[in-house]
């Protein structure tokens, strides 16, 4: 048996056939997963390994934030824009129009047009990514923006929390909903998989809450954004494809690099 991390060469050379993406099925068959599929043909699963509970208003009141205090908003998800303005929904808060919203990549900062009128002087996002393409933009602003980052209640990114301290921001955390593992063992038990897709540090915990004892054995693991990416390589495991990146700014992207160099088109 192959240690965490570890991977022969028959591994590494064995060929691609099935991938699990660790999120649900995409809605639409336009997706692009669909079309990677069918250009290298590859079998392709949808299993998301965690789901997010809300906390509920009156519980968020015991936090004592007041959120109308805030000028600027960090966002690292679409789950967290989602949460944020359900809480100022149900709190009947009305939410500045001179705000300022500090997200992650293009792709959450775009999100936010499901909730506000999107104006670029208000909203933010970095070059590629990273924290720290977004603690640049956000260092622009730190003087005289107060800020919110919202996140999971058994979650948030120890690294922009150093930042805003190390920065002396003033900030608050304020937790609106909780991450919870889904039980995925019957479904891991069924099927190997050739390459394992993560989105979120919580989905690798998921990983290992399901299979503590869960051990590589060669297959590829996938990782976007900069946490997910820490949590794979923290919890022994190696990481081979990795997004974003300058020429994959997504997962799908990353993963048709990987199967570009590693398989052969249909």
């Amino acid at each position: 048996m192959v240690k965490n991390g570890a991977k022969s060469v028959a591994a590494a050379t064995q060929t691609i056939k099935k991938i699990l993406i660790t999120q649900p099925r995409p809605e639409t068959d336009k997706s692009p997963y669909f079309e990677l599929a069918r250009k290298y043909s590859v079998e392709l699963d949808f299993q998301p390994f965690i789901r997010l509970e809300g906390i509920p208003a009156k519980d968020f009141r015991k936090q004592k934030i007041e959120i109308a205090n805030y000028t600027g908003v960090i966002f690292t998800s679409r789950n967290a824009i989602d949460h944020f303005f359900r809480i100022c929904e149900e709190m009947k808060i009305n939410i500045s129009q001179d705000t300022k919203y500090f997200c992650i990549t293009e792709a959450v900062a775009l999100y936010l047009q499901k909730f506000i009128l999107y104006r670029k002087r208000k909203v933010f996002y970095g070059a590629d990514g990273t924290n720290k393409s977004m603690f640049d933009v956000i260092n622009k602003h730190k003087e005289n923006e107060k800020f919110l980052y919202p996140c999971s209640e058994n979650q948030q990114d120890n690294e922009i929390v150093s930042w805003l301290k190390a920065n002396n921001c003033e900030f608050a955390t304020p937790f609106m909903y909780r991450t919870i593992s889904n039980d995925v063992k019957d479904f891991l038990s069924k099927t190997e998989y050739d390459i394992i897709c993560f989105f979120t540090p919580s989905g690798v915990k998921s990983l290992f809450d399901n299979i503590p004892a869960y051990q590589q054995n060669g297959t590829r693991i996938g990782a976007f954004g900069s946490n997910t990416s820490r949590a794979v390589e923290e919890a022994g495991l190696t990481l081979d494809i990795k997004a974003p990146a300058p020429q994959a700014p997504s997962m799908v992207a990353a993963l048709e690099q990987y199967l570009a160099a590693h398989t052969k088109k249909k």
